[in-house]
């Protein structure tokens, strides 16, 4: 975060605060760059039988595209804000510069109605990603704007395609439009679930393959809310990783735990029949639901999942937890008393959530204490308690971490940068403090983000 006096001048003077912004509203002055989105407003058909008014999307046309990026390349990216309200874009999982990090006044302005923003960053990480607004944030979320990212590696592992599945609700009423996006009594508890499933925005999609091929489905969950587990059935499929790290040994793509931020990419062979359709299925209490369909097409390729390269380790530091520092995180209500703040960036009006006995008041423009510092460098230990009998996915900027421990289950020892938190859980998460800079900490349920439960921690360089 910029600090106090610096704040004080940049907010105190128009010359400097246009400075501020060289590379983002200037940006339009500049070469062009490798990718551009424009944040807008449109009407579009999600279901068969009518238009749905009033989603957001980063094209004026349809779905947000899908951003392709190489490891370790230096690329750019041109936002332009269509909306009538302020907005900035954060890439999920990025481990790159706090400036490019996309966080309201955390690390930048919003971006103005009006206005365009550059972003400049090299994806140290190959794998599946996504992007997404870090103001007004519910509201943008839960009409449109979730896009995923790949970052492809430097060596081709072999799949014959490779299909992006952008994995989110809408809520709808019966009139296919927009029902109230949350509900207060769900916001103070799990979060108000979508009405309408949908995969790359559309219900129940068929994708067609070549029969016999081996296919990389990147299944991102981008909705606001709903925790889910998932199975690949009907095909011969592995979980290969998880949040866009390799897992050692590639398991089978069945109860695939996945809360909002998560990715999981997993390798089928396509079956060599037309008749033998593979679903995806979304485990649900009140029965399965199939949100889409993998149907083979052709003469079989005849290809073998032993075929595939094994994905290369992404260069993440591994923390050395003989000498790491614990820090301990509450996760837990609202003390009474603590009352959102009006903001540019949006408030749903109530307090619920907090971290360490303290709600995140809104997207202001502070000054905030971190709720911890780090030595840059250093190895800690996140010790993360959840005192509530919810689920909160965990998700800290700017660096990933590793799995350790919990009080409830057994871990793998796997590297993400989101934790699914289950209700009344202790979980141990190691990492080394290697990207100086203030990066946000917050539940990934956006209702519970949005009423408390975020705030940020500092890594000084």
């Amino acid at each position: 975060m910029l600090d106090l006096s610096r704040r004080e001048f940049l907010l105190g003077s128009a010359g400097t605060a246009a400075a501020f912004a060289v590379g983002g509203v200037a940006a339009s002055h500049a070469a062009a760059a490798d990718h551009a989105l424009t944040l807008a407003n449109l009407d579009h058909r999600i279901m068969p039988d009518a238009v749905t008014k009033n989603m957001m999307s980063f094209s004026p046309d349809g779905p947000p595209p899908v951003l392709r990026f190489r490891q370790g390349q230096k690329t750019s990216v041109d936002v332009t804000n269509n909306l009538d309200e302020a907005s900035v874009v954060h890439w999920h999982g990025f481990r790159i510069a706090n400036a490019m990090d996309g966080v309201p006044y955390l690390t930048q302005y919003p971006i103005e109605a009006g206005q365009s923003f550059r972003y400049e960053f090299t994806p140290p990480d190959a794998g599946t990603y996504w992007y997404h607004p870090h103001c007004n944030t519910l509201e943008q979320m839960a009409r449109g704007l979730t896009g995923v990212m790949v970052v492809e590696e430097d060596e081709d592992p072999g799949f014959d395609h490779d299909l992006p599945l952008n994995i989110r609700d809408f809520r709808l009423g019966g009139d296919r439009q927009f029902t109230s996006l949350f509900k207060p009594r769900s916001a103070a508890r799990s979060g108000t679930l979508g009405t309408v499933s949908t995969v790359n925005w559309e219900t129940d999609p068929v994708f067609e393959l070549e029969a016999g091929s081996l296919v990389r489905l990147r299944l991102a969950i981008t909705d606001v809310t709903r925790v889910g587990t998932y199975d690949i059935a009907g095909g011969e499929a592995r979980v290969i990783a998880i949040d866009s790290n390799p897992l050692p040994e590639p398991l089978p793509a069945t109860d695939i735990l996945l809360s909002p931020g998560q990715r999981a990419d997993v390798a089928l062979r396509v079956p060599d029949s037309e008749d033998d359709v593979v679903n995806l299925v979304l485990k649900r209490s009140n029965g399965n639901r199939v949100v889409a369909r993998f149907k083979p097409k052709g003469a079989s390729a005849k290809r073998d999942l032993r075929e595939l390269r094994p994905l290369p380790q992404n260069p993440v530091k591994l923390p050395d937890l003989n000498n790491a520092e614990v820090m301990e995180f509450v996760f837990g209500w609202s003390p009474e008393g603590d009352a959102p703040q009006s903001s540019l960036c949006g408030t749903l009006g109530y307090t619920f959530w907090s971290i360490n006995r303290k709600a995140w008041p809104g997207d202001l423009p502070g000054p905030f204490d971190p709720l911890a510092t780090m030595k840059l460098g250093k190895s800690y230990i996140l010790r993360l308690r959840n005192e509530t009998p919810n689920d909160h996915p965990i998700h800290l900027h700017g660096v990933s971490f590793q799995l350790l421990r919990s009080n409830k289950r057994k871990l793998p020892p796997l590297i993400t940068d989101t934790a699914l938190l289950q209700k009344e859980e202790t979980m141990d998460v190691a990492l080394v403090a290697d990207n100086p800079g203030d990066w946000a900490f917050h539940c990934h349920v956006i209702e519970h983000q949005k009423t408390g439960l975020a705030g940020f921690l500092r890594i000084d360089g």
